[in-house]
């Protein structure tokens, strides 16, 4: 049985300065509703995926909290069993939180979403509404909109001429898009928060030029009658972009009057040998760019998206930020920000890109899912197999996600809610699992033939064309059954 707190011994703990990380057990779409301010998502189809990610030393004080349900002694247990020494539970969750007097927010990355509201505020960050920017297109400005979001939403709806520069990339790369201090500079993203952080780095970084944030972002242009593209991909050029020895100049005075620390590996080595503290290292670079060759050991984390939204890359309050990138204009940017956030040592590493490198995009550590094999199988295959009948998609994507789009006659499901599918599961032939990554499928496959009767399955894992957005496939099927 895991050890019980109660929320005014929960609320001294957030006050006493010392290493803390509050896991929350419960689906997103739950823990958006109503939730402590410091909360980290750690739902329990994930929870073998997320927390070894999110908490580095196993040592670290935990509390797990639900909606008073029992997931959260269940993330407990699964905490204590990978090696966690410090573990408590929330009694009674976040209606007890409540009931004591405490606050709960709901929405998600709160703190990152409060502070760019302190960011405005604080810096008196100017804005536009659509309506002004109709205004200044129809008048022919002088002027850029980038867009501070991954191309990835860029791509799903973006306002008429813009162009993408996600958050971290903007001190970075406005050389190559603004020559004349005469342009103005429009920020947006698709609601508030990384236009103003957005726009607000490029003022605090000390552009000549006049910076706004659209207000409201795409929602707001859409909202006030206006239409954006659709599948776009303008993006900035690849590789160092011009300016970079000034930009690098205004980054480094802003990460030094917010405090940030510099180190070297040999730092990082020291850090990372105390056993009283929880050391992140990530890298704010482009996704592409940490593929290509990174520091061992480190994950990728853009800075813009860092910022924004800090509780998915880093849960341990008071622990220790290690950032690094090539030039340090990206890294000093994402640092001075996180030191105004709050709440931890930053460090911005000096060489972490010397030396041998990795290659790659980040995977989270799962034992569990890498103990299940899954063999391939294409897409094809499973057409073939669907036109026999008696097969059964199971999708394991996000809700909003699974709206967009999803195999003809997927039933949705969330991991630990398998049970809702028995029935339909039960006469199956084939079932299929579909997830964003292949370690999810890989956790969901035998949990999946568990609610089935038959006698015996293997995995296949299927390969998708670069439209679909499945990332994978999991195929459970009768042995005698098998393909090939």
């Amino acid at each position: 049985m895991a050890r019980m707190i109660d929320a005014a011994s929960l609320k001294g703990w957030i006050r006493d300065g010392q290493e803390l990380a509050i896991l929350d057990a419960r689906e997103d779409g739950e823990f958006g509703r109503s939730h402590l301010f410091w909360a980290n998502p750690c739902g329990l189809s994930r929870m073998e995926l997320r927390a070894r990610a999110i908490l580095p030393r196993l040592a670290t004080r935990v509390v797990c909290v639900d909606g008073g349900d029992g997931l959260a002694e269940r993330l407990a247990a699964y905490l204590e069993g990978v090696g966690c020494t410090d573990v408590s539970v929330l009694q009674g969750g976040t209606p007890a939180w409540v009931a004591a007097g405490y606050v709960a927010f709901s929405g998600v990355n709160v703190p990152s979403k409060a502070f760019g509201e302190w960011v405005e505020h604080h810096y008196e960050t100017p804005s536009v509404d659509p309506e002004e920017l109709k205004a200044m297109m129809d008048a022919g400005t002088d002027m850029v909109i980038l867009d501070s979001r991954p191309m990835e939403e860029f791509n799903r709806m973006s306002i008429p001429g813009a162009v993408d520069v996600p958050g971290g990339e903007l001190v970075y790369r406005i050389g190559e898009f603004v020559n004349r201090p005469e342009t103005t500079v429009v920020v947006n993203c698709a609601g508030r928060t990384r236009s103003i952080m957005g726009a607000e780095s490029l003022r605090s970084a000390g552009i000549p030029n006049k910076v706004v944030a659209l207000r409201n972002g795409t929602m707001g242009w859409e909202l006030a009658g206006f239409t954006c593209d659709r599948g776009k991909t303008a993006s900035f050029p690849q590789g160092t972009p011009k300016g970079a020895a000034e930009a690098f100049a205004r980054a480094d005075a802003f990460a030094k009057r917010h405090g940030v620390v510099f180190g070297t590996r040999a730092d990082l080595a020291r850090w990372q040998a105390d056993a009283s503290r929880s050391t992140y290292v990530l890298d704010v670079r482009d996704p592409a760019e940490y593929a290509a060759g990174h520091m061992p050991g480190s994950r990728s984390a853009p800075g813009g998206q860092l910022v924004q939204a800090t509780d998915q890359w880093v849960a341990v309050r008071h622990a220790r930020i290690v950032l690094v990138d090539d030039t340090g204009t990206r890294a000093r940017m994402t640092a001075g920000w996180l030191r105004q956030l709050g709440g931890w040592e930053v460090m911005v590493l000096t060489d972490g890109l010397n030396g041998a490198l990795a290659t790659g995009p980040w995977q989270p550590e799962s034992p569990e899912a890498a103990a299940v094999k899954l063999p391939s199988l294409t897409p094809e295959e499973l057409a073939a197999e669907s036109v026999k009948g008696g097969v059964q998609v199971i999708d394991l994507a996000r809700s909003i996600d699974f709206r967009d789009g999803h195999i003809p006659g997927a039933h949705w499901a969330i991991r630990t809610r398998l049970d809702r599918l028995r029935s339909a599961l039960a006469g199956a032939r084939l079932i299929a699992i579909a997830a964003p990554d292949p370690a999810q499928a890989a956790l969901a496959a035998p949990e999946a033939a568990a609610l089935t009767s038959l006698p015996g399955c293997r995995w296949k894992r299927i390969g998708v064309t670069p439209r679909m957005r499945i990332a994978l496939i999991s195929i459970c099927v009768p042995m005698t059954g098998m393909m090939g």
